[in-house]
């Protein structure tokens, strides 16, 4: 009997990792989400997971504890094991994230030591704890940012951040080809999400701006990157690996 696909989605309790789930589960792909202080919220993904008829579990995860990402590790091995019946999963995606907005000559030495554990350095650590149990053949996305190619005075110190993870993505799709496992960049453009004080969602003008300043004349919807999401750890698409693939409407191109 073919085991059911598993992912794990960190940062999965609203945004775009939420609307990646529910994506997936209604591909019928089950998983564990992550969240950091919305109990409530991932609690309620599950539920939408489960409803689609697909295993689902949710688990505390802060991607700014020092040191997290192996008390998760064990965390995650017992629900692997216990809900999914497996020693291993599918597919990682490293979501969780956080915003934040000043221009360099006043970003704070807290401000960016905060922006390079969440964004960074527990994306790398994290993905070194898991693996070991991310079967051969799986897939590692990492998201990125439309900020790596295109500029916002601000996102400096964050932007950055993700460079540097795509930067990570190339070093892994070399180190864990040999197993079949690819590892790519998803780099989303502006998202009517609450991210940074959801700005893009709520700011009228600001909303429009960037609308003007996009081919597709609009900003992007979660479900814009679920979709895409799910299509790309799809097994049609099992022979891309090493790539940033943007989805940003054709912003600032």
């Amino acid at each position: 009997m073919q085991t059911e696909k598993c992912f794990l989605i960190t940062g999965g309790s609203r945004g775009l990792g939420r609307s990646m789930a529910l994506h997936l589960a209604q591909r019928g792909v089950g998983g564990v989400i992550t969240y950091r202080s919305r109990k409530e919220e991932a609690d309620q993904v599950v539920a939408e997971m489960r409803r689609l008829g697909v295993k689902a579990e949710a688990l505390a995860f802060d991607a700014a504890e020092p040191g997290g990402w192996r008390r998760f590790g064990q965390s995650f091995r017992q629900v692997l094991s216990e809900t999914f019946d497996r020693e291993d999963f599918d597919f990682l995606v490293n979501n969780a994230g956080m915003g934040a907005h000043a221009l360099i000559a006043e970003t704070t030495e807290d401000q960016f030591d905060q922006l390079m554990h969440v964004h960074f350095k527990s994306v790398f650590f994290l993905t070194q704890e898991l693996m070991p149990i991310l079967a051969d053949g799986g897939r590692i996305l990492n998201i990125s940012s439309g900020l790596t190619r295109f500029t916002f005075p601000g996102y400096a110190a964050y932007a950055s951040m993700k460079g540097a993870i795509e930067v990570l993505t190339h070093y892994l799709a070399k180190e864990l080809g040999g197993r079949g496992i690819s590892v790519n960049t998803v780099a989303p453009g502006a998202i009517e999400t609450d991210f940074g004080g959801g700005a893009v969602r709520d700011n009228r003008e600001l909303n429009q701006m960037i609308a003007a300043q996009t081919a597709l004349a609009r900003v992007g919807l979660p479900d814009d990157i679920g979709a895409m999401i799910a299509s790309l750890l799809g097994p049609e698409n099992g022979w891309i690996t090493a790539q940033r693939i943007e989805v940003s409407g054709g912003m600032l191109i």
